[in-house]
């Protein structure tokens, strides 16, 4: 997106432009900011990128829930049952194994449908592993509504079994991210920015597309950085706890994907704009669901 001077008689006038691909056409749309560039011009390149974003991309999204759903409530009971056992284990692997799991997608299919603790595997692994699994399972059939408590109680779950210091946990020491420019808040903000986050949560889940809202939480919630361990699995879990609560279809992000993923990351992060974790996401979900719209 670029800010576009004019000149007209003398004067110059300011548009916002930006050009993208729709229907295998390049397009122009613009946006006239006035005769001086708005001191919000954040918030206008927002709304505007939005705006373009809904026009390209929510109806796909759409259909993709549409045609998704449709053929998955032809399916017999068995076959849904499996597909939500598969997506759960290569969801397990691939969201432990960003995270430095060791296990291989083999190891934990066997974990987790047959109960075979692989051999020379670390303890910490296979109890993160089992405790993910028992975590989804609860995400994918809560009822209640995204709340803290829930949030906690989630991550309690998840790392009671290898650390209970640290389990349901706010932490309360500072906290880097390996190999990351982005630096999260201090302990002592914390609980100001988690009450803000679900202030934000509760007053936009109606108004924002749900893949749209689904990055979003993922991204604020990772951004705030609450625990000391886990903040990465459990904000992919709340990307999919409001994909499926919404009636859309879960997404997986694999760990060979994990460089594109965490660069998105770090730049909306460093750069303080959502719409580039937003973009990229909502692309990859697009190429995910490729065959449904």
């Amino acid at each position: 997106m670029d800010i576009i001077e004019r000149v007209k008689k003398g004067k110059k006038y300011y548009y916002l432009e930006h050009s993208y691909r729709f229907n295998n056409k390049v397009k122009l749309e613009s946006k006239y900011l006035g005769s001086k560039i708005p001191e919000e011009i954040e918030e206008l390149k927002a709304a505007f990128i939005e705006k373009i974003n809904q026009k390209v991309w929510f109806d796909d999204l759409n259909k993709i829930k549409k045609n998704f759903f449709e053929e998955f409530k032809s399916f017999p009971k068995s076959a849904k049952k499996k597909y939500v056992e598969n997506f759960l284990i290569k969801f397990t692997y691939n969201t432990q194994r960003i995270e430095g799991s060791t296990l291989t997608l083999k190891e934990t299919a066997r974990l987790l449908e047959d109960g075979i603790t692989p051999r020379n595997k670390p303890f910490k692994d296979v109890k993160e592993t089992e405790a993910h699994k028992l975590v989804f399972e609860s995400m994918f059939e809560e009822k209640e509504d995204l709340s803290l408590k829930l949030v906690l109680n989630w991550h309690k779950k998840l790392f009671e079994t290898v650390d209970l210091e640290i389990a349901g946990n706010i932490r309360n020491n500072p906290v880097a991210i390996a190999g990351s420019k982005y630096e999260p808040p201090q302990a002592v903000e914390l609980d100001y920015l988690l009450r803000k986050f679900f202030q934000w949560y509760n007053n936009n889940k109606e108004e924002k597309h749900p893949v749209e809202l689904a990055a979003l939480v993922h991204l604020k919630f990772v951004t705030i950085h609450p625990f000391t361990d886990g903040n990465g699995r459990i904000s992919r879990l709340l990307m999919n706890f409001i994909l499926n609560r919404n009636g859309f279809p879960m997404l997986n992000i694999e760990y060979s994907n994990r460089t594109a993923y965490y660069n998105a990351l770090e730049r909306s992060q460093t750069k303080e704009q959502d719409r580039i974790f937003v973009q990229y996401l909502i692309k990859r979900y697009l190429k995910e669901y490729k065959n449904y719209y």
